[in-house]
């Protein structure tokens, strides 16, 4: 099992969700975070001044699956997520060593 743990701009995460379903993904956990890369942010103008927004806001998408999941989960997102510009995010896999389903106790792959 692995986690996938993607950092993408807000517009597209209803198209990722859309896909992600359309190819049977059970279920996912959505956050607005914040954040920066290699950019740094970017200057602003606001009534006049200029300043710099260092914290570009997104979407964090995590999934628990399948290892037989990994290639195609992640290839759902990285396709509709990109635009080509800088700041589309990235994807991250880790393993995943338990998932325990609270209501059943199932755990494994079972509980995903």
């Amino acid at each position: 099992m692995k986690i996938v743990t993607a950092i993408i701009r807000p517009h597209a995460l209803e198209v990722v969700r859309s896909a992600l379903q359309e190819a049977g993904v059970n279920g996912m956990t959505v956050g607005e975070v914040r954040g920066f890369g290699r950019q740094k942010g970017h200057p602003a103008l606001y009534r006049g001044a200029e300043y710099n927004i260092a914290f570009q806001p997104k979407i964090q998408l995590e999934l628990a699956v399948d290892d037989s999941q990994v290639d195609e989960v992640t290839e759902i997102i990285a396709t509709q997520a990109r635009t080509g510009q800088v700041g589309d995010g990235k994807i991250f896999v880790a393993s995943l060593d338990s998932v325990i389903r609270i209501r059943t106790g199932e755990t494994g792959v079972e509980a995903i």
